[in-house]
C-alpha cells in the first residue's frame, strides 16, 4: 500500500513540477514581480511617500524605481516605517493591511534582535517555494515511491508565538509551524505538543524520547541542531547510527550556513550516504534551493513574492566595515549581473521590503537559470587589510584541512585584530582530533587560504603578519549562543567576529 500511496505522491508531484513551472525568463519574471509589488502597495504610506503610481506610468520601471527609493538598511526602514506597523500596529504602512507577524530575527550581523514583518503573501510565496523544492525533489533525486510516504523532521524554534496587541512575534520557523495545514500534520515530526515548549534542552530530550516511534524520511533543518538531535538519540538508545531506527532517512534540506564543514561530524551518524539539498531560507522571504543533488548552485525564486536588485560588492559602494557608502548605491538588475562577481542582495517584497540591505553576499554560476551560491555577509568578509576573505574561502579552508588532517573540526569562527602596524588573524576552533595542535591546524588553513585567495595570498606577504588559534571545546560555542538567548533552531555561529560581539564572546571564553 506504501509503495501504490508513493507512487501517487511522487506523479503527482511531477505533474506539478511541469504544471508550475514558469514559462518567462528570471528576468522577464522579475519585471512582473516589481510590477506587482509596487501596484499592491500604491496607496500605502511609503507608496504615497515615493509615488508608487509615477513610477508604474515610466517607460522603464526598474530604472524609475531605483531613481525614486532609497536604499535602506533594517535600522533605516524600522525606524522610519516598519515601527509604525509593530509597535503601533499601524494598517497599510509599507503593505496592505495590518502585519499578522514580526519574525524575531537571531541573524549574525548584529547583536540586536530585529522585527521583520510577515504577511500572509509572503507565507504564501514561502509555501509556493516549497512546493517547488518538493517537485524538483521527486524529478531529480531518484527517490523510491514509497520514500515519499515517510514523515519530514523539522528542527525549528519555539511554535508558541507571543501575542502583542494584533499581532503575533517568535523565529520564523515557529510561525511556519503554526501554519502548516492541520491536514499535514501528520506528516511532520515532532508535533506541537514537543515544539510548543519553550526550552530548546527540554524539547530535544522529548524529541529523543519518542523518536523510536517515528518512521523519519527527510529533515529540514540547520546542520548545527540536527547534529545535536541525532548524536542525543543514538547516545539515549544506544545506536550505531540513526537508520537503525529509522531506516529510510536518508534526505537533509539544510540552510543558514554552508553544509560542508558540517559534513566530517555529521556524516558517520548515518549508516549509509545521504542526499543534501540546500536551500536559502531567511525571514524576508524564501530565496532559492538547490534544484538537483550533484549540482550545489541554488536558483532563484523569481515570482515567489520577492524582487532582487544586485549591488556589487567592492570599494564604490561598501566601505571597510561593510557599509553602504550611499543610499543609492549602483544597483543591478538580474538581466545586468556577471558570473564570478560579488553582489549584495537588495530585497522589496509582499512583507514590505523595499530596496531592503538584506547583508548577504552571493555570486552568479548560470545567468540562463539564475543560479547563485551564497558567498558571506557584507559585514562578515574578513577583511583587516585587504585580505577580502569570503564566508565561503573560510568554509572551503576548514574542510580541505578538516579533511586533510582527520581532525573532527565542529564550530570555527575568526577575527582580524591589529597589532602595532601589522595585522594578526585569530581563529577559534574546535576539534575532536585531540593529537592536533592548534599550530599544525592554524598553518594548514593558513596555506589553504593562500591557494584560494589571490588577496590574502598577497596580504600575507606584507600586512598580514601572523595568524594564530585557540582550540576550544565545540560545547563552548553553544555555551555563547545560550547565554546570548540564541540557543534556538535558527542560531548559528558567526563564522567572523567583529565589534561588539568579538568583544562579547572573547569576555565569555576568558572566563
Amino acid at each position: 500500500m506504501s509503495y501504490i500511496i508513493g507512487t501517487l505522491i511522487q506523479q503527482g508531484a511531477k505533474i506539478g513540477g511541469f504544471v508550475g513551472q514558469p514559462r518567462q525568463s528570471p528576468a522577464q519574471l522579475q519585471e512582473q514581480q516589481l510590477r506587482d509589488l509596487l501596484w499592491e502597495a500604491r496607496h500605502t504610506a511609503i507608496g504615497l511617500e515615493y509615488n508608487f503610481k509615477d513610477i508604474l506610468r515610466a517607460d522603464n520601471v526598474q530604472p524609475a524605481f531605483k531613481k525614486a527609493v532609497p536604499v535602506m538598511d533594517y535600522q533605516a526602514l524600522y525606524d522610519r516605517w516598519w515601527s509604525r506597523a509593530h509597535l503601533e500596529d499601524e494598517p497599510d504602512v509599507c503593505w496592505p493591511g495590518l502585519v499578522p507577524y514580526f519574525a524575531l530575527s537571531s541573524g549574525t550581523s548584529q547583536a540586536a534582535t530585529k522585527y521583520l514583518p510577515l504577511t500572509e503573501d509572503l507565507l504564501r510565496g514561502m509555501k509556493r517555494g516549497s512546493r517547488r523544492l518538493f517537485y524538483d525533489m521527486a524529478k531529480f533525486y531518484g527517490l523510491a515511491p514509497e520514500h515519499y510516504t515517510k514523515q519530514m523532521l523539522m528542527v525549528g524554534s519555539c511554535t508558541q508565538q507571543k501575542r502583542v496587541g494584533y499581532h503575533w512575534e517568535g523565529d520564523l520557523s515557529g510561525i511556519m509551524g503554526m501554519n502548516r495545514p492541520r491536514i499535514m500534520e501528520r506528516s511532520y515530526r515532532p508535533g506541537r505538543h514537543i515544539t510548543d515548549l519553550p526550552e530548546w534542552g527540554e524539547r530535544i530530550e522529548r524529541i529523543a524520547e519518542e523518536a523510536p516511534q517515528w518512521d523519519i524520511g527527510f529533515s529540514v533543518s540547520n546542520p548545527m541542531w540536527l547534529q545535536l538531535i541525532l548524536e542525543r538519540i543514538i547516545e539515549k538508545h544506544k545506536l550505531a547510527h540513526i537508520n537503525e531506527i529509522w531506516p529510510s532517512f536518508n534526505v537533509f534540506i539544510h540552510g543558514g550556513v554552508p553544509i560542508e564543514p558540517y559534513k566530517p561530524t555529521l556524516e558517520p551518524l548515518f549508516g549509509k550516504p545521504i542526499l543534501y539539498m540546500d536551500s536559502y531560507g531567511a525571514s524576508e522571504g524564501f530565496l532559492a534551493y538547490q534544484e538537483r543533488p550533484d549540482h550545489r548552485p541554488m536558483k532563484l525564486l523569481n515570482d515567489c513574492g520577492v524582487y532582487f536588485e544586485f549591488v556589487p560588492f567592492d570599494e564604490e559602494n561598501f566601505n571597510d566595515d561593510g557599509e553602504l557608502r550611499s543610499d543609492q548605491p549602483r544597483s543591478l538588475e538580474l538581466s545586468e549581473v556577471e558570473v564570478g562577481k560579488h553582489y549584495a542582495l537588495l530585497l522589496s517584497s509582499v512583507a514590505g521590503a523595499w530596496r531592503y540591505l538584506l547583508g548577504d553576499t552571493v555570486q552568479f554560476s548560470d545567468l540562463e537559470k539564475a543560479e547563485i551560491k551564497i558567498t558571506g555577509r557584507t559585514k562578515q568578509f574578513l577583511s583587516g587589510c585587504g585580505e577580502h576573505i569570503s564566508i565561503d574561502n573560510l568554509c572551503d579552508a576548514v574542510r580541505a584541512v578538516d579533511e586533510r588532517f582527520h581532525a573532527g573540526i565542529g564550530e570555527f569562527a575568526v577575527t582580524s585584530l591589529r597589532e602595532g602596524t601589522f595585522w594578526t588573524h585569530q581563529w577559534y576552533l574546535s576539534a575532536e582530533n585531540q593529537s592536533l595542535s592548534s599550530e599544525t591546524l592554524v598553518n594548514a588553513l593558513d596555506e589553504e587560504l593562500c591557494r584560494l585567495n589571490e588577496d590574502y595570498a598577497v596580504e600575507r606577504r606584507y600586512a598580514l603578519r601572523n595568524v594564530r588559534a585557540q582550540l576550544l571545546p565545540n560545547q563552548v560555542f553553544l555555551d555563547w549562543l545560550s547565554q546570548r538567548g540564541k540557543l534556538n533552531g535558527q542560531a548559528k555561529i558567526p563564522r567572523v567576529l567583529k565589534g561588539e560581539q568579538l568583544a562579547d564572546f572573547e569576555a565569555f571564553i576568558s572566563k
